[in-house]
């Protein structure tokens, strides 16, 4: 497997030098944001910063499109964020690739992040997995005319035979990739007994590819805490069924979060129901896990690329906020006080 990612990450390489930025800027938030867009931005930033940015493959979707992972810092240790898990749900990578974009220029130049030393990520790096559903945004995005024929029939009777995919959230086989995850899975009331163009949790836990391929991932480079946006309702999802002392020290970074964003924290019983990245993280690893969800709410379909600005003001510091509270609490023996400065 190791040799495998190599051989692919020799051959980005290579593809990089026909890739020239256009602009200040390579991340254009402000335009329907694609799985080849992010795919390229991807190349142009590794030719920018090749030695602060490493890429990875973490694995294929179920129409055999590549899920990146790219990485920020020297830190042995690591956090990692999440998005475009949901079809509809892509302005998270947008917001995801943004924050990656930012945060590379500010290591490079040695600059604070959002009041933050950039040497931090010398200590504890960040990893980015912008789109983990490239077929369900796809979909979402595109329709269904670059399917076979056959595959079209099947797509359009799990979207209750809508020939308009603008609330797609499943993946290409339409399970919904955030209720795949094994923590709680049995528990989930099902919406749907088959495959459907959302709320679909699958025969079984990780089914999916693009599941199993973040959880080997995940297991792998073993995060000491993570964030997986969703879209849409600015509230914060931070519990799953846990012991007291995970709960009480989860809360007290949920809170801190919940400032920085200004979303408010869901209630906890409300809505742990099982089956997300989040639930599973914090089960399998004891520790925090964080569902931030951007925009105002839509209903079913992608928040308008009107609210990306606000969002990233809302959602800028978390990413390095978060690796500092990583340091703090399992690199030395203090854990911050609801008193610390954010």
């Amino acid at each position: 497997m190791r040799i495998y990612k190599a051989v692919v990450l020799l051959f980005i390489l290579l593809q990089i030098n026909s890739y020239t930025p256009h602009a200040e800027h390579i991340v254009n938030a402000q335009e329907w944001y694609t799985y080849d867009r992010m795919r390229e931005d991807l190349k142009l930033l590794k030719r920018k910063y090749r030695e602060e940015m490493d890429i990875e493959l973490v694995g294929k979707s179920e129409f055999g499109q590549p899920i990146w992972a790219a990485k920020i810092g020297r830190g042995k240790s690591n956090i990692i964020i999440l998005g475009g898990h949901h079809g509809r749900e892509w302005l998270t990578t947008s917001l995801v690739m943004t924050k990656l974009e930012y945060y590379l220029k500010a290591y490079n130049s040695h600059q604070q992040i959002f009041g933050y030393d950039s040497a931090l990520l010398d200590e504890v790096s960040i990893w980015f997995i912008p789109m983990v559903n490239p077929d369900g945004i796809r979909i979402q995005q595109e329709g269904i005319g670059f399917l076979p024929q056959y595959y079209q029939k099947r797509l359009i009777k799990m979207n209750e035979n809508n020939s308009d995919f603008d609330r797609w959230k499943a993946n290409g086989e339409g399970i919904d990739l955030n209720r795949q995850y094994p923590a709680g899975w049995e528990s989930i009331k099902e919406k749907t007994s088959t495959p459907s163009y959302q709320y679909y949790k699958g025969k079984f836990p990780m089914q999916a590819k693009e599941v199993r391929a973040v959880v080997t991932f995940t297991r792998e480079v073993q995060p000491l805490m993570a964030v997986t946006y969703h879209s849409s309702g600015r509230v914060l999802y931070w519990y799953f069924k846990n012991d007291h002392a995970v709960v009480k020290r989860d809360k007290k970074i949920a809170d801190q979060l919940s400032k920085i964003t200004g979303y408010s924290l869901d209630q906890p019983e409300e809505h742990a129901v099982g089956g997300g990245f989040s639930d599973w993280f914090v089960s399998e690893f004891k520790r925090p896990s964080f569902t931030p969800e951007i925009s105002y709410f839509v209903e079913d379909t992608n928040p308008p690329l009107s609210v990306f600005q606000e969002e990233w003001n809302r959602n800028k510091k978390v990413g390095i906020y978060l690796a500092a509270k990583s340091k703090n609490l399992f690199m030395t023996s203090n854990f911050p006080s609801n008193n610390e400065e954010e």
